[in-house]
């Protein structure tokens, strides 16, 4: 993107939202369509002499913070968002991975893992770096996911799904509890300054805009380890699953995270995904 095709983007954003789409009246003789530059600096939380100068190209390289401002308060589309995604990856400097961090996050496993991973079929596992990456996972997480989306995009991450994809919000009908343990993994990276972690954050903050946003500025719930996880399944119905999450070595910061069902119902609606006899997964907590 060149200096000065940001400014032109969100001055054409600008001038194609009414006030009254905005919850702002909307009287008035108006010498341009759309928001003035001053309505728009409010209801982002900036200055109009900062927003005069992203428009004119004389500041190119805004925070995440105020792109995420400007792309909620212009009520931006999912596709424009991207928009200015690809703007922030672009700019000098942005999404460079600098300072002191884990080396990458993983993207293989090793063989006694996947040899591992294979001993819990028929069983939902999956293993997973510190993003939230899906790196390797059983067939039977496959059918219990699959159906829901969380596998389309490639790689898949647990984090990005649950935020990004609005079929999660139908996935999960505890969203905001899943929504925040999600979170809480990820951040342990923030607060050890992983630009890989933050690389990912400042994405969803520009991606998804407030309801992630948001959530980052409360304070950290814990990272849960084990739990219950209430899931919906298109197929077979609503699913509680009794979750584990086992550490793998720590210089490869990946995890093994293994679903059993809690209840007999469960039990029985697995066995009908897998298609197996009743009985192949027994409910851990009845």
């Amino acid at each position: 993107m060149s200096d000065t095709s940001l400014g032109a983007f969100l001055r054409a954003r600008r001038e194609a939202v009414t006030p009254a789409e905005v919850g702002l009246p909307g009287g008035g003789r108006r010498r341009t369509p759309g928001l003035r530059r001053s309505e728009l600096a409010t209801l982002a939380g900036i200055s109009v002499e900062y927003l005069t100068r992203l428009e004119q190209g004389r500041d190119r390289h805004p925070s995440v913070p105020v792109l995420a401002a400007l792309a909620d308060a212009l009520r931006l589309s999912a596709d424009d968002r991207l928009h200015l995604l690809h703007h922030f990856k672009a700019a000098d400097g942005a999404g460079r991975l600098v300072g002191p961090c884990q080396g990458p996050p993983a993207q293989s496993v090793r063989p006694t893992v996947l040899a591992l991973l294979d001993r819990f079929e028929p069983a939902p596992a999956v293993v997973v770096n510190r993003l939230g990456d899906v790196l390797a996972h059983t067939g039977g997480y496959e059918r219990l996911t699959g159906p829901i989306g969380l596998l389309d995009r490639r790689p898949p991450n647990l984090v990005r799904y649950v935020f990004a994809d609005p079929r999660a919000r139908a996935a999960y009908p505890e969203w905001d509890r899943v929504a925040d343990e999600r979170l809480a993994a990820l951040r342990l990276g923030v607060g050890r300054e992983d630009p890989h972690v933050e690389h990912l954050v400042n994405e969803l903050t520009l991606a998804v805009g407030a309801p992630f946003a948001e959530r980052l500025t409360t304070p950290p719930g814990p990272s849960r380890r084990t739990g219950l996880e209430r899931l919906t399944h298109p197929d077979v119905g609503e699913l509680r699953l009794a979750y584990e999450t086992l550490d793998l070595s720590g210089d490869d910061s990946q995890s093994l995270i293994a679903y059993l069902p809690a209840d007999d119902v469960t039990a029985s609606r697995l066995d009908r995904l897998d298609g197996r006899r009743p009985g192949s997964l027994r409910a851990v907590t009845g």
